[in-house]
């Protein structure tokens, strides 16, 4: 059984075309969060600048980086080890001719975990990532920090219980996604915002565990990020929360002692039938 306490946090910020001024207002944000207390700080997806996948434009392919190289990372990894905390950092990925939308984890002492790849790549109005991302090839990953298991979605992969599951399965404390979702340009009517906070409560109920999103916010040339990020608990219920237009952080503290025991209470894990559900999953 784990033994001592979590505590997490998600940043919210809006971002612009200087990726330097996005990542200085990242680290401000981390700071601010490592002073509450938090141990795992999680910023949004694609925090490197503008959300540009809402369009096919080729120029876009020469803000991607090797994944130990990107500016991201390296300006986060002395951060990581100076405040004694965990970052999963969103990137834009280049590895030889491939595109990913990636995610390195920096634990606590600055060092590099690993890269996930985003498995799920979405490909609609306003969410044209097809055209530049290849479909993740890392499988799902947890990740052993020093303050526990973390597992970690990005944006499209967290509206699928499989993903949440998957991670669950291989040990998992607690579930982050980086995001960056807002309007639909086809349908002004549509909010998801919502929905979207529902989807990942139901994951936190099914794996009996936390969830933290974090989105960005503001108006990028007439597509609106609609923030809301939030911290909810293994029962879904929201621990901490940030409005559609709102800078800032939230932090919330779980037992990991507590929601070992209550996995295992609940049985979920028990009475899986895989056995049963291979012939659905093709």
């Amino acid at each position: 059984m784990a033994t001592g306490t979590i505590t997490a946090a998600a940043l919210q910020a809006a971002f612009g075309a200087d990726m330097d001024a996005n990542i200085a207002t990242v680290k401000r944000l981390v700071r601010d969060a490592a002073a509450q207390g938090a141990q795992v700080i999680l910023p949004p997806e694609l925090f490197q600048g503008p959300y540009f996948c809402k369009t096919q434009e080729e120029d876009w392919f020469a803000q991607a980086y090797p994944a130990m190289e990107h500016p991201c990372v390296t300006a986060l990894q002395p951060l990581a080890a100076e405040l004694g905390v965990a970052i999963p950092v969103s990137i834009f990925e280049r590895d030889g001719p491939r595109y990913y939308n990636s995610l390195v984890m920096l634990d606590a002492d600055g060092k590099a975990l690993g890269v996930y790849r985003k498995s799920h790549i979405p490909d609609g109005p306003g969410y044209q990532e097809k055209y530049y991302f290849r479909p993740g090839d890392t499988g799902f990953k947890v990740w052993t920090t020093r303050f526990g298991r973390v597992g970690v979605g990005i944006c499209w992969d967290q509206w699928f219980p499989e993903t949440a599951r998957a991670m669950a399965l291989q040990g998992a404390e607690i579930l982050m996604y980086p995001t960056a979702i807002g309007s639909e340009p086809h349908d002004s009517s549509l909010d998801t915002a919502a929905r979207w906070r529902r989807a990942m409560q139901g994951h936190a109920v099914s794996n009996v565990m936390p969830v933290v999103a974090a989105n960005r916010y503001g108006d990028e040339d007439g597509q609106r990020f609609y923030g809301t990020s939030f911290i909810c608990d293994h029962a879904g219920d929201i621990k901490g929360e940030l409005g559609r237009e709102d800078e800032g952080v939230i932090v919330a503290e779980f037992d990991r002692g507590f929601l070992d025991r209550h996995r295992a209470a609940w049985g979920f894990f028990r009475d899986r039938r895989p056995d049963l559900y291979g012939p659905y999953f093709s």
